[in-house]
């Protein structure tokens, strides 16, 4: 099930933007080692090599596809093709950055707190996760799924709570921090182009779900997930399409 760097990259400014802003709250420090977890096509890597170009920074990332595009259009960088689920830092970092990525892992009480102990004292995890799971761009995915002809085999790569509550994570960092910052923000994005609101989860949620599939299914589900998006996301009268996006970030010092 790889990852396809130019369907994500179709609203590259959108998703880089959430980066940029948690990028923006990380104090003032002077990190020496940054591990950027999940680094896909290296955008969230170049913002953390632009304010920090003399740190030792490493992306890391499972797919090849992506890293092959970090390594040819991304900053000066050490590239790895690497597990997050069972990463380990090979020496206590400075700052941990992840962008849109763990939400695809499972298991958040235990791997939350074991990605502060990859820190050294005073260092800083930085993560953001995308929490919408509740929209009609994913819930009118899965409702979908469940009640198409494939429902047999793509329940297992359904997944109705990727993103716990903001209190969950706060009940499982605090004890391991000595500082913790844990916020929301909606992001309402204008987007243009046919079917805006499926070429966006085209490049991340609906991914799974169409390499599950036969090519002429995937075509016959997409086909009928567009047509229900289009009816929950109208278009406006000056042709864009509104799409409300809610994402979590936290900012934990140990």
């Amino acid at each position: 099930m790889g990852w396809d760097p130019v369907a994500y990259l179709k609203y590259g400014g959108e998703r880089t933007r959430p980066a940029a802003d948690l990028l923006a709250r990380v104090p003032e420090t002077d990190p020496n080692v940054i591990y950027d977890l999940g680094c896909g096509p290296g955008n969230s890597t170049a913002l953390l090599s632009s304010r920090w170009p003399a740190a030792h920074l490493t992306g890391l990332d499972a797919d090849q596809t992506m890293l092959a595009r970090a390594r040819k259009n991304g900053p000066r960088a050490r590239w790895s093709e690497t597990d997050i689920e069972t990463w380990e830092a090979p020496q206590p970092a400075d700052l941990i950055f992840s962008n849109a990525v763990l939400h695809w892992l499972d298991h958040h009480d235990r791997l939350f707190p074991r990605l502060i102990q990859q820190l050294r004292s005073g260092g800083i995890l930085a993560v953001q996760m995308p929490r919408n799971h509740h929209a009609p761009s994913h819930a009118l995915l899965r409702e979908l799924a469940r009640s198409s002809p494939w429902a047999g085999q793509l329940e297992s790569i359904l997944r109705d709570e990727p993103v716990a509550s903001p209190e969950a994570y706060w009940r499982w960092l605090s004890p391991h921090c000595s500082e913790l910052e844990i916020w929301e923000t909606t992001y309402l994005m204008p987007l243009r182009g046919q079917d805006p609101i499926l070429a966006w989860i085209k490049g991340s949620t609906l991914r799974p779900i169409l390499a599950a599939l036969a090519p002429e299914d995937a075509l016959t589900f997409e086909k009928a997930l567009a047509a229900q998006l289009r009816e929950a996301y109208p278009a406006e009268d000056d042709g864009c399409t509104l799409f409300p996006f809610r994402r979590l970030f936290i900012l934990a010092t140990r």
